[in-house]
């Protein structure tokens, strides 16, 4: 049996990030419950980091997209990686 993957939210605490940070891990603890082994919130010492990886592979950094993820669009890039086959319903890309 495979290791479940483990969810990296790093955020900037001066900032005031650390809700943000909390409000995803939470959506992405419901959505992938039995997909994920679980979300590590971890405070950055970078400022202005927001970062989410799996493991140790980035999926979305803000200051590269210039913006923060929409949890829409979070649990599809979570859902690519390690689930994909399975549907996030209405959260679910529409072509």
């Amino acid at each position: 049996m495979a290791t479940k993957p483990v969810i990296e939210i790093e955020y900037c605490p001066k900032c005031n990030w650390m809700l943000r940070a909390a409000y995803m891990a939470q959506e992405l603890l419901s959505s992938f419950t039995d997909d994920i082994h679980g979300v590590l919130l971890v405070p950055s010492e970078i400022a202005g980091r927001y970062t989410v990886r799996i493991d140790t592979q980035e999926v979305f950094d803000r200051k590269k997209a210039g913006r923060f993820p929409e949890i829409k669009e979070l649990k599809q890039l979570i859902r690519d990686h390690v689930a994909p086959e399975k549907s996030l319903g209405h959260s679910d890309r529409h072509p």
